[in-house]
């Protein structure tokens, strides 16, 4: 009898393993390698499947892990609410109203929430009640977001320092420092983190040491994050260009600049199928091809476009300062679906389990769904 019950509680363990995790967003651009990619489609239809009123400025985007999505705002909280309702579950106060959380979006990780805010403090929390795990100071306001690679968290700061946290502790591991703010969120490819910054460098950490491994000089200002595909790092720059940098050579393997309109670029690039999909100030979202940097679309909006675009499936997802949340046809930037929210919508989506999650500058936050 025992030898069934044995091989019963085998079977059921079995069976739970190979069930795969339900879909998740986990961090900003959804993966270390910040690629803003989904791990599932939209439904055909959409709609507006609840809201939330956060109270102030929602520039920071969610994270979505086991139906929780977890979003910071200007008041200076981190909310957790129920993806499928938008019920609130906990809220954790992470900075006075008066700085707030920022564009910092929250990574989740083995239970722990971690996220930066406008004091220049990361916080990690318990996922499940929203209690402080521990905080770690650095010398001034975070708009990176947190990523988590191991046993360690990665944070960038406008103190110009990346810093490689214990991610169970927050004792500091190691400190890079850089000539200017870390604005962007640093993306992982082969255990090293790399980032372009506002000193005008590209650069690469190591992750587990901190060691410099990349130093490229860019002579452009960056505050994008780099998605990175096949050791091709895509990122748009303040000197009006999307850059393609081949990691391994460490030499720009193309420039793409609009010929007609040569604004800034803040949007972070997604990168799918051969395509790289970033939004820009001359208000519109462009598709370019990896491999060259041509263009392969361009869609207008009425706005600037700081939002990132995520993808899920064939359909990529970004908001625009205009107002406006924008479905569009990968292959060829055709406009499915857009829903109006009445506020500029800086923050960028995420998606998981065919819902869209976001929040514009009035503070309202927007599940979207079939």
């Amino acid at each position: 009898m025992r030898a069934l019950s044995l091989a019963l509680a085998l079977a059921v363990s079995s069976s739970l393993a190979a069930q795969p995790a339900p879909p998740a967003w986990s961090q900003f651009r959804n993966n270390p390698s910040l690629t803003g990619v989904a791990a599932t489609p939209l439904p055909a239809s959409l709609k507006l499947l609840w809201t939330f009123n956060a109270g102030d400025a929602v520039e920071s985007s969610a994270a979505i892990v086991d139906g929780v999505a977890y979003v910071g705002s200007m008041t200076g909280e981190l909310v957790a609410l129920d993806a499928a309702t938008g019920a609130v579950k906990w809220k954790y106060r992470a900075a006075p109203a008066v700085d707030g959380i920022g564009a910092s979006s929250p990574a989740v990780a083995n239970g722990t929430v971690y996220v930066g805010d406008l004091v220049g403090v990361l916080h990690a929390v318990d996922a499940a009640t929203g209690k402080a795990r521990w905080t770690f100071k650095t010398g001034a306001e975070i708009k990176s977001s947190p990523v988590v690679v191991g046993d360690r968290v990665l944070i960038g700061s406008y103190d110009g320092k990346l810093y490689g946290l214990e991610a169970a502790t927050g004792r500091a591991a190691w400190t890079v420092e850089t000539q200017n703010y870390v604005h962007a969120t640093p993306s992982i490819w082969n255990g090293v983190a790399y980032f372009g910054g506002c000193d005008e460098v590209f650069h690469g950490v190591r992750v587990t040491t901190g060691a410099m491994v990349a130093d490229l000089r860019l002579d452009a200002y960056t505050a994008a994050s780099a998605a990175i595909a096949s050791g091709v790092a895509y990122f748009g720059t303040f000197s009006n260009e999307v850059i393609a940098i081949d990691i391994a050579a460490k030499k720009v393997k193309w420039r793409f600049e609009d010929p007609d309109r040569q604004f800034q670029y803040y949007s972070s690039a997604a990168f799918a199928s051969g395509t790289v999909v970033v939004g820009g100030r001359d208000k519109a979202v462009h598709a370019l091809d990896a491999a060259t940097g041509k263009s392969k679309w361009k869609v207008m909006t009425a706005a600037r476009v700081d939002s990132s675009p995520a993808i899920a499936g064939n359909r990529v997802v970004v908001g625009s300062s205009d107002g406006k949340l924008y479905v569009l046809d990968l292959a060829t930037g055709a406009k499915v679906w857009e829903f109006e929210a009445g506020a500029a919508i800086t923050a960028s989506p995420a998606i998981a389990g065919g819902r869209i999650i976001i929040g514009d500058v009035d503070g309202r936050v927007y599940g979207i769904g079939g």
